[in-house]
């Protein structure tokens, strides 16, 4: 009988095999023949005028990007901007979503209108802050000279002081609806009866949510986080359009393309990009590492 079942077990592992071999030969071509190929000019004096001249040389790119001040500005604008949009976009999306998962008139629709910033182009939504952010004919000095907080207006995108805060806004504006997307998939799993049976004991909902809710919550929350952190980190689109050019808003996405194509420096950039996805991978290990932890202890 065993045999019989370990054979079945083995035709369909076969099986498997078969029908995900396409996808994983097309995933190699797509995603492992430019990452082999960033990681070997990583290594070569690389320029983009004549890339069949490149000589290897060994950790030279990567000596110079450590001692270049630049790319540790862009290392912390990114970890800056990771973490504080983050964290806004996690707060704002648990809110929302608990707000969505109420039974009340019209909450389709009202679901459609929250996730609209989500479905607009990154570009498209740094080109309409833009013009919103601008010092003479934005909107956003208009409310802000209307409210009596200033009477001479902002210099949203170039103020060193603003720039990094405005950047933050429009990520938050924009991505905040994913993450209620996921949270209120998670919401939506929680057995209703946990809430009855504390509506039943009389406890606060404030009690509620921290006793029942999070708990329940948390590896919902886990995987929305990495997944918002690992796009975080590689945020270029979003900077390179609304502040182009600017020291302190600067990520490491776009110092790697800086060099890439704006001073054709092959190798370093090359080198920028693969100190980039090793970071990325390296939070990855560890929110994994973290969240296995998590389980282990919750299982106990």
């Amino acid at each position: 009988m065993k045999t019989v079942k370990s054979t079945l077990s083995y035709e369909r592992q076969k099986s498997s095999l078969f029908f995900v071999a396409p996808l994983i030969v097309t995933l190699l071509i797509i995603a492992g023949f430019p990452l082999l190929t960033t990681l070997y000019y990583a290594f070569t004096d690389a320029h983009l005028s004549d890339l069949s001249q490149a000589k290897f040389i060994g950790l030279g790119n990567y000596k110079k990007i450590l001692s270049d001040s630049n790319w540790w500005s862009s290392v912390y604008n990114t970890f800056l901007f990771t973490l504080v949009s983050v964290l806004l976009e996690t707060i704002l999306g648990i809110i929302i979503a608990l707000a969505l998962n109420k039974h009340f008139r019209g909450r389709g629709l009202v679901r459609a209108i929250v996730f609209i910033p989500w479905a607009i182009p990154t570009i498209v939504s740094a080109r309409l802050w833009g013009w919103m952010y601008h010092d003479v004919y934005g909107i956003l000095n208009e409310i802000v000279k209307f409210v009596g907080l200033t009477d001479h207006p902002l210099a949203w995108t170039a103020s060193p002081n603003l720039v990094m805060i405005s950047v933050i806004i429009v990520d938050v504006w924009k991505t905040t609806p994913i993450m209620t997307m996921m949270i209120l998939a998670g919401l939506q799993l929680i057995p209703q009866e946990c809430y009855e049976a504390a509506k039943i004991d009389g406890i606060h909902p404030v009690r509620v949510f921290f006793r029942v809710t999070l708990p329940l919550l948390k590896s919902t929350l886990l995987v929305a986080m990495i997944l918002r952190t690992l796009d975080a980190l590689r945020v270029f689109d979003l900077i390179y359009v609304l502040t182009p050019n600017n020291s302190r808003t600067i990520s490491m996405s776009v110092y790697a393309h800086q060099n890439l194509f704006t001073f054709q420096e092959t190798g370093i950039g090359s080198a920028a990009a693969s100190l980039l996805f090793l970071i990325v991978l390296s939070i990855t290990f560890i929110y994994l590492f973290v969240g296995k932890k998590m389980a282990a202890y919750e299982s106990h």
